[in-house]
């Protein structure tokens, strides 16, 4: 009897502990693998979270942001570039003022163009080859420049040209002009009276309005009868002849179309000249005493 109670308390002893530990190694094995899952899932966070990231800085990268292996080119001669990437060019017309960066010389126009306004840039010569193809232009305007030289022929082709403004720049002399200019204006250059040729305006048999004003002339140029506005104020005029305006050999001589011309500050008197005056419709304004 005892020993049958011995053996049935050993059996309940020896089951309770296969259950312990059974249970023991159950509960080791799934807290294991519940690490092992929650390690997976903190990497696939991670991951997520990295990919998030990644997207998110290409989101907010401009389109156009240049890759940091290559270098931005710097900015080269504006001639480099084509004209209306610088300039406004609209029907017939190119505009070129005041261009940044600097614009140094003749910029290529597009054919038929009729119109140029490069004014105040750093335009320093104007060549021959200029505006060798470009024919139809009327009007050019290089007001405020620092053009110092134009080569011969530089206008040689421009036969419908009627309108051209080299003021305010370094001209000492002026090339040889379109024959069908019907304005043109130098005032404000360094020019002299043996910058000038003779027979500089002798053919421009169109030419109504010539502006040379703030130079440094010693004499009036010889002025075609077409001539209505003349503008010689501001240069070192100190003499004049009967022949300046009028015609010596002819008394009966009258000159209808000049109808203003200035020669104030200028160191000549004209009341000295009164013959110099007697073909015109109207005095030069000027010194006269």
């Amino acid at each position: 009897m005892g020993t049958r109670l011995r053996m049935l308390i050993s059996a309940v002893i020896f089951a309770s502990w296969v259950l312990s530990a059974s249970g023991a190694h159950y509960h080791t094995h799934r807290h294991h693998r519940l690490e092992d899952v929650a390690l997976t899932e903190e990497i696939d966070v991670r991951a997520q979270r990295n990919k998030r990231a990644t997207d998110d800085s290409y989101a907010l990268l401009p389109a156009d942001t240049p890759d940091d292996s290559s270098t931005v080119p710097p900015v080269g001669d504006p001639s480099d570039l084509p004209t209306c990437l610088l300039c406004v060019c609209l029907t017939g017309s190119v505009y070129c003022e005041e261009v940044d960066p600097d614009m140094t010389s003749v910029p290529a126009l597009p054919k038929e163009t009729n119109y140029l306004y490069a004014r105040y840039n750093k335009i320093k010569k104007i060549t021959a080859k200029d505006f060798g193809d470009i024919v139809t232009l009327k009007r050019i305007d290089f007001t405020g420049n620092i053009i110092s030289e134009i080569e011969d022929g530089a206008f040689a082709k421009l036969t419908m040209l009627e309108e051209l403004s080299l003021a305010e720049n370094q001209l000492v002399k002026l090339p040889m002009l379109p024959a069908k200019l019907v304005s043109f204006n130098a005032n404000h250059n360094k020019l002299k009276t043996k910058g000038i040729k003779s027979n500089a305006f002798k053919k421009l048999s169109k030419l109504a309005h010539l502006y040379l004003a703030h130079n440094e002339l010693e004499a009036v140029p010889l002025i075609p009868e077409t001539v209505r506005t003349l503008h010689l104020q501001n240069n070192n005029i100190s003499s004049m002849t009967v022949d300046t305006f009028c015609k010596s050999n002819d008394t009966y001589y009258i000159r209808p179309n000049m109808n203003e011309i200035r020669m104030d500050r200028n160191p000549v008197i004209l009341g000295q000249y009164p013959t110099s005056f007697i073909c015109l419709q109207s005095l030069p304004i000027g010194r006269y005493q």
